[in-house]
């Protein structure tokens, strides 16, 4: 049976038929443990980058909501991801000039020094200071390796926020 999806005006629901497998505990779940039940699909999806690292989801979800929006009965789980009137319909004129333009030459996963180059910014504690840190700390951005932040590999993608900024920017042209 698929997953339901219910949009309500304050909240998104996902309710899915079944419960956590026997072996991760849901303390080990919280912390990322994956155990995919499809494995040949997600080794397709792993290939096709539409995931980037087998149990990432379930930290990123607790990051930006908490364990608070799963709720676990013995034949559902239902996750609830509440929304506000700011994050559905994005006000960009209460985002600074810095965000916006960082959000928007975003596509995809970037480098460092590939943004400050866009951007035509040659000091990089001036573009960290300025561009980069405020972009994460308010949610539009975030790390590829969340856990090797100093990696030389480190790149930096939109989230769901930065995504939905992105679109209200090319539609408010």
């Amino acid at each position: 049976m698929p997953p339901k999806f219910e949009i309500f005006p304050d909240r998104l629901e996902i309710t899915s038929a079944g419960r956590l497998p026997e072996s991760p505990s849901k303390e080990e779940f919280f912390n990322g443990i994956s155990i995919p039940r499809n494995k040949e699909l997600m080794r397709i999806y792993r290939d096709l980058e539409l995931v980037e690292s087998l149990g990432s989801g379930i930290p990123r979800i607790l990051r930006a909501y908490g364990e608070e929006c799963f709720k676990f009965t013995d034949n559902f789980i239902r996750v609830t991801f509440p929304m506000t009137a700011h994050d559905t319909a994005h006000d960009v004129d209460n985002v600074s000039e810095q965000i916006r333009t960082l959000v928007a030459c975003i596509d995809g996963e970037v480098d460092r020094e590939t943004l400050q180059s866009t951007l035509g910014i040659k000091h990089r504690t001036y573009f960290r200071n300025t561009y980069l840190k405020p972009s994460m700390d308010e949610g539009y951005i975030e790390f590829t390796l969340p856990n090797e932040k100093q990696s030389k590999l480190q790149k930096y993608r939109l989230t769901a926020k930065g995504l939905a900024l992105k679109e209200n920017l090319k539609n408010s042209k």
